[in-house]
């Protein structure tokens, strides 16, 4: 087994891998000024972003769930990954080879762990399968295309494959490429069977199912023959890779067009996303087998930013039959999850996005989307259908049918407005009275809502920690110089720790002095992430890297003599606290018998008094 990886490549990584880069693959990020970018944090659900990544030290900080990191730790959050692997992930992303210490020397290393394992046999895998839709076998698979109007060039794009129909054809491939049985079984490309492991996937059309990086981590397979047994789709089971419920089919291709545009298309099969970029609709999107979910909305709002005021529009497109009816109200459970608006697009033939394509051209898809209509309109005239709304027992039949609905809108004008429409739709034409039957269904499903929890703040962890106190501000603002820009820092490593107030300011002082003071700090980017592995423990890290990204509350230009200043006010406060307690221990010994403590204390006084009058000459000199 390989040891562990050398600090040197590590560092590599860390540069040769641009923090926005990387979590920019996974949510959409925003200029906040003063060279950070924010969005959407992917660890906790929010709907204002308050994600701050900082390009220039390569940190990520949220203030909401006050957690943060590097790239490393960024990509080991989100992909489950382990230290070692969310380093191979990323060397790779960047072409380093990693070097490993092992015995006293360094080698490169040939294994991985069991994830890139994994990806590794499914990119294979994914060669494989499309090779083989190339081949004479798989002819029923290209007929199935070209039925549907997709020809190589779609395959291509979509990386399809053709699953051959032996028992062992992709087994047999991954055993000679150095693969075992126990990797193929646990990643879901193999089944156990009592002789040994066998093809998951016969005698089917594969669509390679992608992360948002591109990374293969599972398969939808269509059956081809009906006579064969076995469900019609059948996808990859859930592995330490593939979770269906926080996958979306075609992300990878859609991401920087819903980033871009604000707006993604939520349609419910593979070949609907094909149709959908092939007409143009470059946003659309799939679930892999599940229905849409609350995972699904928190992908989505990443990408969109909550663009609540900018145009921001989810379009969900279903089938007309009782299925798609089914999928809408799925869809309507999880519509307040969203910041956009959201909207349904069904065709009135009841044809899918795949076969309106084939039947009626692009352009049909691309008038399919844009005619959506809002999400609780669609729900609304759906229940309505079912009622007869030429006789008066039947309209208020239909409006205790919908007005649950029109109850469940969280905003108050937009749920008036609504009422005002279903008065309309049916034909009561009495608003007042519509509106009070929507009030009166809020008050029968009104619960008693959690009182909101304030968000955590940052140093929630390491109390007591008064943010409100100025002497805790003060010291702060310090701090972050020292920590990013140290070459500012004139005169800290002057500093001791009597002259900070609370331990973690302390301990911050600590870990700088052990790293050689800000004097050592000759290449910032190098200082941060030296200063960040040092920490003892977790807490100490995620504190150090608020400070790395925390920007400095002060107006106009950070220079060496505000930064003088601020530090200056650090030793002047400190001064004066000990000048305070040496005044309080002199007056409890006055009377006393104690001449020569008094006598000790009072040098200190004096001497406490120069360097106050000091420090007094020397910022007067600096104005």
């Amino acid at each position: 087994m390989a040891g562990r990886i050398r600090d040197e490549d590590i560092a590599l990584v860390r540069e040769r891998a641009p923090i926005a880069d990387v979590v920019g693959e996974y949510l959409q990020l925003r200029n906040a000024g003063g060279g950070s970018l924010k969005g959407l944090c992917p660890f906790h659900d929010e709907k204002s972003p308050s994600f701050n990544v900082t390009p220039s030290k390569n940190l990520w900080y949220c203030f909401g769930c006050a957690e943060g990191g590097d790239t490393i730790s960024f990509l080991q959050r989100i992909d489950s990954l382990s230290f070692t692997e969310a380093v191979e992930t990323l060397a790779r992303q960047v072409g380093i080879t990693l070097r490993y210490e092992e015995g006293g020397r360094s080698t490169a290393r040939h294994d991985s762990g069991k994830r890139q394992r994994l990806l590794d046999a499914h990119r294979a895998a994914a060669e494989f399968y499309a090779e083989q839709l190339l081949t004479p076998g798989a002819v029923t698979a290209r007929r199935f295309l070209d039925e549907r109007g997709f020809n190589r060039t779609h395959a291509e794009r979509f990386g399809l494959g053709y699953a051959p129909a032996g028992w062992e054809n992709l087994t047999g491939h991954l055993r000679r490429r150095g693969f075992t049985d126990q990797e193929l079984i646990e990643g879901g490309l193999a089944t156990q069977g009592r002789r040994g492991a066998y093809d998951r996937f016969r005698n089917r059309l594969l669509w390679p199912i992608r992360e948002v990086t591109g990374e293969v981590v599972g398969f939808g397979a269509r059956k081809l023959d009906p006579s064969e047994d076995g469900p019609k789709y059948l996808n990859s089971p859930e592995s330490p890779i593939f979770h269906k419920g926080r996958l979306l089919y075609g992300l990878d291709l859609a991401k920087r067009d819903i980033s871009r545009e604000g707006k993604a298309v939520v349609v419910e099969g593979y070949t609907d996303v094909m149709a959908c970029h092939d007409a143009g609709v470059t946003t659309a999107v799939a679930t892999c087998g599940t229905s849409f979910g609350e995972d699904h909305v928190k992908i989505l709002r990443r990408m969109l930013l909550g663009r609540t005021n900018q145009g921001g529009r989810v379009v969900f497109t279903f089938d007309g039959d009782k299925a798609g009816q089914k999928a809408a109200v799925r869809a309507f459970a999880e519509e307040h999850g969203f910041t956009a608006e959201t909207y349904v697009a069904v065709q009135s033939d009841g044809l899918d996005p795949c076969d309106l394509r084939f039947q009626q051209g692009p352009q049909a898809v691309v008038d399919l989307v844009e005619d959506a209509v809002r999400l609780y309109e669609f729900m609304i005239r759906n229940v309505m259908e079912g009622y007869d709304l030429s006789s008066p027992e039947g309209r208020m039949a239909a409006l205790d049918a919908a007005a649950p609905i029109v109850a469940s809108i969280r905003d108050e004008g937009v749920r008036r407005n609504y009422g005002q429409k279903l008065d309309r739709w049916i034909g009561i034409l009495d608003e007042a009275f519509v509106l009070r039957r929507v009030n009166q269904h809020m008050r029968r499903s009104a619960r008693p809502q959690e009182p909101a929890r304030p968000a955590p703040t940052p140093d929630a962890r390491e109390a007591p920690y008064d943010l409100g106190d100025p002497s805790v501000q003060r010291e702060r603002q310090a701090l972050k110089i020292a920590v990013q820009y140290p070459w500012l820092a004139v005169g800290f490593d002057a500093f001791t720790e009597e002259d900070f107030t609370v331990p973690q300011h302390r301990a911050v002082l600590r870990l700088v002095n052990e790293r050689g003071g800000v004097a050592a700090a000759h290449d910032p980017a190098a200082w941060v992430n030296g200063l960040r592995e040092a920490a003892p423990n977790d807490t100490q890290r995620d504190f150090l890297t608020r400070l790395a990204v925390e920007q400095l509350e002060f107006y106009g230009e950070l220079d060496e003599h505000y930064a003088r200043q601020i530090l200056g006010t650090i030793r002047t406060h400190s001064i004066n606290r000990r000048e305070s307690n040496l005044r309080s221990e002199l007056s409890r010994l006055e009377g006393t018998s104690q001449v020569d403590e008094q006598q000790r204390l009072l040098t200190e006084l004096m001497a406490l008094q120069q360097q106050k009058r000091a420090l007094l000459e020397e910022q007067a000199g600096s104005m």
